[in-house]
Parts: structure tokens; C-alpha cells; sequence
């Protein structure tokens, strides 16, 4: 019984975000509303990954939609640009055959990599303290260096999309936070590694400039 009613819980509470997301598209008019929705919905998920899971989901949510609205606008719609630009190499593509023949496999490569790299960005955004050109960056840099953590947001995107193809009726109350979780859980695990060698690589660098210092220390005794 009192693995039910956590089971319960857990699907009210992702309801419960998925409906708030909806909402506050609209202060925003979706256009402005639908990042800072997103980064505020990744915040309570991602505070609920790291075992917070008695905080205020709407004071949550409200206060990071204030706080992120013009961060997250403009890391999104940087990726935004950059689908565009994409998808008017994708128009060039398909109008010029002999072109394609040569630069099918590097725009899909480039896309693929943009893609993985996108899905970091809002993850990122709630995880560090970042300016939104800085995250762009290291969006690539650790897709890159997290291949397993990547190949699982992407699987798991897919999976989430095919599911809500099939059961459409779920979309209105899960769609964006069970997708939203997909990723998040494989982004948080891909910066906790990423930490983890920044610090071993501290601890080393330290290590060596004590070693260094302690020879000095001897050669002048």
C-alpha cells in the first residue's frame, strides 16, 4: 500500500508540473512563455533529484520563471537561430541534388550534434551559474565528452515521443514532464562526472605545485 500511494504521489506531482507548465506559457504569450516555463519545470526536477522533495512546487516554478524569463528567452532562441540556419541548409539541400550527394552526411552529423547539444542547454541553464552564450559552448563540450549520457536522452526523447504518439490523451498531463525528466536525470549525471574530473584534476594540479614547492624547500636547505 505504501508503495502505491508513492506511486500516486510521484504521478500527481508530474501532472501537477505538466499543467503548470501549460499555464504559464501564456504571461509569455507562448512565444516569450514556453523557455523560462521549461527552465523553471527542469528546476523542480531537478531539486527533486537531488532528494529536495517537500519544496513549494508552484513557488518554485513561479519564482524561477521570473528569475530565468530573459536567460532562458535567449538561450533558447539562439537554438532556435540555429535550427533555422539548419533548416535552410536542409531547403538548399533538397533544391540542389548534386550538393546533397556530398553534404547529406555532414549536415546530419552537424544537426545530430546541435540536437544532443540543445537537449544539455536548459539542464544546464537550472545546474550552473552561467551566462546563455557560455552554456552554448559547453553544451557541445560535454555532449561530447558524455556519449552514453547522450545516447540516453536521445532514446529516451524518442521513447517518450512514440509513446504520446500512441496515447495522445496522456500529452495534456505528462507529456513535457516525463520528457523533462528523460532528460534532465542522464544531464545531472553527465555534471556530477563532469565535477568529479574537474576536481581530481585540481587536486592533482595542487598536489603537483606542493611537490614542487617542497623540492624547492629542500635545494635551498
Amino acid at each position: 500500500m505504501a508503495a502505491i500511494n508513492k506511486g500516486l504521489e510521484w504521478i500527481t506531482r508530474m501532472a501537477y508540473v505538466n499543467i503548470l507548465w501549460l499555464i504559464f506559457l501564456l504571461p509569455g504569450l507562448v512565444v516569450f512563455g514556453v523557455f523560462p516555463a521549461t527552465a523553471a519545470m527542469l528546476t523542480i526536477i531537478h531539486q527533486w533529484l537531488q532528494g529536495k522533495t517537500d519544496i513549494s512546487i508552484f513557488g518554485t516554478f513561479l519564482e524561477t520563471y521570473k528569475k530565468e524569463f530573459i536567460n532562458s528567452n535567449k538561450l533558447g532562441y539562439m537554438f532556435v537561430l540555429l535550427g533555422y540556419i539548419l533548416y535552410l541548409d536542409f531547403l538548399f539541400l533538397t533544391a540542389a541534388p548534386d550538393a546533397a550527394l556530398y553534404l547529406t552526411i555532414p549536415f546530419l552529423i552537424i544537426t545530430s550534434f546541435a540536437f544532443s547539444a540543445g537537449l544539455y542547454a536548459f539542464p544546464m541553464l537550472v545546474h550552473y551559474e552561467m551566462k546563455p552564450l557560455q552554456i552554448v559552448k559547453r553544451a557541445f563540450f560535454i555532449m561530447m565528452l558524455n556519449p552514453c549520457q547522450t545516447f540516453l536522452m536521445l532514446i529516451g526523447t524518442m521513447g517518450v515521443g512514440s509513446m504520446l504518439w500512441y496515447f495522445q490523451g496522456l500529452a495534456l498531463f505528462f507529456s513535457f514532464s516525463i520528457l523533462a525528466l528523460i532528460i534532465m536525470m542522464p544531464a545531472a549525471r553527465a555534471f556530477e562526472r563532469m565535477e568529479k574530473k574537474s576536481a581530481n584534476l585540481q587536486a592533482k594540479e595542487n598536489q603537483s605545485v606542493l611537490t614542487k614547492q617542497q623540492r624547492k624547500g629542500g635545494a635551498m636547505l
